[in-house]
């Protein structure tokens, strides 16, 4: 390796077994009171030596981002531990070409996660060239059998809450989404949002701007856009953006809302609240371990890219996060939606298009 690559590399050992073993075939007793010494005696199965001993997970920015990037870094450590295997970390990649990195993760681990829409061209090709399974995200349609598989968060159902939530706490009647593109998860939130916000007020107003087509990371450009929205009336802003969310974020703590009083943000994906200085209203929480673990344990069953992995409210790798901000009343009622949702007497459509996200809003902005 490299003296650059040991840079971002990190690697984890987890205790456990490593093993996966055979289930034992029972031997029936004879019906007659002495036992039959003649029949033949059946033994345990050979022990199956587990596939998946390393695992790699491949992210675009520090894995200490409160985000994206930290949830996708912390949920794979806590896969790597709960199997009893290890970790390698490769983080603050970039959105560039990592097919260098890919392969050189490819001689050392047995299955690549590689966390960011961006490298979904170059973990495939580089996964059926040394032969190892890969995890994308976002590209549903890119199963293949034994090295290709999809996780995609249906976070829709968790935004609709985050809506009610927000329309039951807006004095002005105007909430502001802010994102750093438009990528299916993205959208399934936009959209989850706006209709979860106009269950409680149908004609509530709803300011939506994007600040760059991939500006994941770019927190000068949210800040200003935030502060646009809050300009034209939003006291309760829904920030979709990794990096970029403590550019919002800043905005807010700075900028009063119309009427004096404070603005509060609703992030996703991540906890912020070790660094919030009381403007963190909720996020939409998302838990990739369960999804990580079930694919590991498809790669040693010989049947992995034969299904893709979800997360949602019912499997509980999406939540809502509760803060001192939220009183208990609006809890109550967002549990109790959140209930129905999970027994299907509620349906969240996921909305993964673009056009009819901002379909769904009253004004929409693009930064420059």
């Amino acid at each position: 390796m490299n003296s650059q690559s040991k840079k971002w590399i990190r690697r984890a050992q987890f205790a456990g077994a490593l093993t996966v073993m055979g289930s034992f075939a029972v031997a029936c007793g004879s019906s007659s009171e002495t036992a039959d010494t003649t029949a033949p005696v059946e033994t345990a199965a050979p022990v199956v030596e587990a596939i998946v001993k390393t695992i790699a997970i491949l992210a675009p920015e520090a894995g200490n981002d409160f985000g994206w990037n930290q949830q996708g870094v912390d949920s794979a450590k806590a896969a790597a531990a709960e199997l009893g295997i290890e970790i390698i970390v490769a983080d603050s990649l970039g959105y560039g070409d990592i097919t260098p990195n890919l392969r050189e993760l490819a001689d050392q681990a047995d299955f690549i996660i590689a966390h960011a829409s961006g490298y979904n061209t170059a973990a495939p090709e580089v996964g059926a060239e040394f032969s190892k399974p890969v995890a994308i995200v976002d590209t549903p349609d890119a199963l293949k059998a034994g090295l290709v598989a999809d996780y995609t968060a249906s976070p829709n159902e968790g935004a609709y809450l985050a809506g009610v939530l927000a329309a039951k706490t807006t004095r002005s009647g105007k909430l502001g989404i802010v994102v750093s593109g438009e990528p299916p998860s993205w959208n399934s939130q936009s959209a989850g949002f706006a209709d979860g916000a106009k269950s409680v007020n149908k004609d509530i107003t709803l300011l939506y701007s994007i600040i760059g087509p991939a500006a994941y990371a770019d927190a000068e450009g949210a800040n200003r856009v935030t502060k646009t929205l809050i300009a034209a009336g939003a006291d309760v802003i829904f920030g979709q953006g990794d990096g970029a969310s403590f550019g919002m974020l800043s905005a807010i703590e700075e900028t009063p809302a119309a009427d004096g009083g404070k603005v509060l943000f609703i992030d996703v994906i991540g906890n912020k609240t070790s660094i919030d200085k009381g403007f963190l209203l909720s996020s939409v929480l998302w838990d990739f371990k369960s999804a990580f673990v079930d694919m590991i344990n498809d790669i040693n069953a010989g049947t992995y890219g034969t299904r893709n992995y979800g997360l949602d409210l019912k499997n509980g790798s999406i939540s809502l996060l509760k803060t001192p901000l939220i009183s208990d009343a609006i809890w109550a009622e967002i549990e109790a939606i959140k209930a129905s949702i999970i027994d299907g007497s509620l349906v969240v459509e996921n909305v993964t298009d673009a056009a009819a996200v901002r379909s769904r809003m009253s004004k929409t902005t693009e930064g420059k």
